[in-house]
């Protein structure tokens, strides 16, 4: 036999001893992925900071669609964008000192009563309100036909019958209403427990057009893509280096 070994390498592999951590062009991909996902998960968080409040809701008047102790998402909106259904939150000092929530049932000229049929009547119209607690039809609390000065809001509690909103002030001066402009915000969503978005309150689309959704969903979408890419960006130095010492082991076994 001969004297001399014969050597053999994977092509590419620069060697037994050499390691390469992938290719120029993955590392670019790799670095502009990581550089979009920073923009995209820290831009969500400073949009979802500028465009929402989180609150914390002490009380059961808003019972099941929010509960006490629970946390949620609201959109600050300018109270002339309110529309009916909406579950906002306000500060109205003959009222409370602290912001509360309640759902908006009736708008400046409205008419609303409750309740016929064990319903309550906005409009000479019977809304259907599903989020209400089961079987609550018998504690429903009955008051007369009041029409909702111009500006201003008729705003009850999901827990009717102990909840303190406009039911409960209707002998105030502004007839349990409250102005447009005491509104902060609209609430989008709970976040503790998770409980997601609230839903669409349909039974007022026979009334008029409903406010849409706020860009939540896009900022959480957001928020993990740019999670996404950075992960995946920043996988990828190691995940190469390791494939590269793969191919210098399988290389360094065909040494004979």
């Amino acid at each position: 036999m001969s004297g001399q070994s014969t050597t053999r390498t994977v092509p590419g592999s620069g060697g037994p001893g050499s390691v390469r951590a992938g290719s120029r062009t993955g590392q670019r991909l790799s670095g502009l992925a990581v550089a979009l996902g920073m923009v995209l998960f820290l831009g969500g968080f400073v949009w979802g900071a500028v465009v929402y409040r989180p609150y914390t809701v002490p009380t059961t008047s808003m019972a099941p669609t929010i509960g006490a102790g629970h946390r949620v998402l609201a959109e600050r909106v300018d109270g002339g964008d309110v529309r009916r259904g909406d579950v906002v939150v306000f500060t109205d000092t003959t009222w409370s000192n602290a912001p509360m929530v309640k759902r908006v049932v009736a708008v400046g000229g409205d008419k609303v009563s409750c309740c016929q049929d064990g319903r309550l009547t906005v409009n000479g119209k019977e809304i259907d309100e599903p989020y209400l607690p089961e079987d609550t039809v018998a504690e429903l609390a009955a008051f007369p036909e009041v029409t909702v000065p111009k500006g201003r809001l008729f705003l009850l509690g999901d827990e009717r019958s102990g909840s303190i909103d406009s039911s409960a002030h209707l002998t105030d001066a502004a007839g349990g209403t409250v102005s447009r402009g005491a509104v902060q915000a609209r609430v989008d969503a709970v976040v503790w427990p998770m409980d997601g978005m609230l839903k669409t309150p349909t039974g007022f689309e026979q009334l008029g057009a409903l406010s849409s959704p706020g860009p939540l969903r896009t900022v959480v979408g957001a928020v993990i893509a740019g999670a996404v890419l950075v992960l995946g960006g920043a996988a990828y130095g190691p995940l190469a280096k390791r494939a590269g010492a793969s191919r210098a082991n399988a290389g360094t076994a065909g040494v004979r």
